[in-house]
């Protein structure tokens, strides 16, 4: 099979399906390429959205257990982890399958499969059903990103958790470690703790949630040293052994047990770029040190035809701002006057209290 089309999308997270609908609302013939049976990507998939509906969740706990300063007192929650799981993937799966019928409605064709490019004017999707060729005259790449993995850290054990795997929630361990305090680690491990898990969090810098305000840290972390268990500062792990009774962690740092074991271990220490797509070296485009694929204000890299936007384009790692980009890289398409030069971007955590 062929297609032929005037813009190609390939990734189709809140940057690549927001450029495939506003291109095709532009009049544009939009094929939008991704490996999943429905637009959404890891923000809808893996990441925001399973996170929020599970933070909404933890809310509700909290504040039950605190009405009873108010005068109305519930019962201690019992956590059904199945149906708490199954509600989690009915919020994402609805959600996708809301974006899949938006793009049916937008005349946006739609591709399941792995790409691979072949040149900077056409690709090759691998499919259940068999591969097919799309050509195109402009491709937006749109890849996303992925957890960070340290080598030094990585055990293959179950016990052992990424941002992905904790948000399928396994369980709710007797004992949890969260390494990296940032937005990931925090918002995870406020869920877990809310649910029954002792929480230990390990910061290698001098505080929680770095690059954020110190003035607005300050309140969450009052809040966060009743919620957790231990919250180390000025530490790092240097290693992780797997045991029968859980994974022994060993600390190195301001923290006085430089052993300690827990039940499992949640590492979020950030996300690095998809820009390993196959066949990109048969294009002109260039990825820089830090492995972003390198574009001007238009979002146009070192190939004219091919744009990049969102994770896979630079920092910050955030929906919204993909989807911005998503809306430049279209408007220099269709020959508009557009850049990419924002005075700020708005970034949220949402814990408890949640912090812009």
């Amino acid at each position: 099979m062929a297609e032929s089309v005037q813009v190609a999308v390939l990734g189709a997270g809140p940057g690549g399906y927001a450029a495939a609908f506003y291109a095709a609302d532009l009049g544009m013939q939009v094929a939008l390429i991704d490996e999943e049976k429905n637009p959404g990507g890891v923000c809808l998939y893996r990441g925001c959205i399973p996170s929020k509906a599970l933070l909404h969740v933890a809310k509700v706990v909290d504040e039950a257990r605190h009405a009873g300063n108010w005068g109305v007192t519930f019962a201690e929650p019992s956590i059904d982890v199945n149906r708490l799981r199954a509600y989690k993937q009915g919020v994402v799966d609805k959600l996708t399958a809301g974006v899949g019928s938006v793009a049916r409605l937008r005349k946006v064709k739609f591709v399941q499969g792995r790409a691979t490019l072949a040149g900077p004017k056409s690709l090759k999707v691998a499919g259940a059903s068999g591969e097919t060729e799309v050509q195109f005259e402009h491709l937006i790449l749109a890849t996303g990103s992925h957890p960070t993995k340290i080598p030094s850290l990585s055990l293959d054990s179950p016990r052992m958790m990424d941002s992905t795997s904790g948000l399928e929630l396994p369980d709710v361990p007797k004992s949890l470690l969260v390494i990296g305090g940032g937005y990931i680690g925090l918002e995870l491990g406020s869920v877990y703790a809310t649910l029954g898990s002792k929480v230990s969090v390990v910061e290698m810098t001098p505080g929680l949630l770095p690059g954020a305000d110190r003035d607005l840290v300050q309140v969450l972390e009052k809040k966060l040293k009743k919620l957790f268990a231990n919250i180390m500062l000025n530490t790092k792990v240097v290693k992780v052994a797997e045991e029968s009774q859980g994974i022994r962690v060993t600390f190195e740092g301001e923290v006085a047990e430089k052993e300690q074991v827990f039940d499992r271990v949640l590492v979020a220490i950030g996300r690095r770029p998809n820009s390993k797509i196959p066949g990109l070296e048969t294009t002109r485009v260039k990825i820089d040190a830090k492995g972003f694929i390198e574009t001007d204000p238009q979002r146009r890299t070192a190939e004219p035809n091919i744009f990049a936007i969102g994770d896979v384009a630079g920092e910050p790692m955030l929906a919204h701002k993909a989807s911005h980009e998503a809306r430049v890289a279209v408007e220099a398409i269709a020959g508009h006057k557009a850049v990419f030069e924002p005075q700020a971007i708005p970034a949220v955590v949402f814990t408890d209290p949640e912090i812009a």
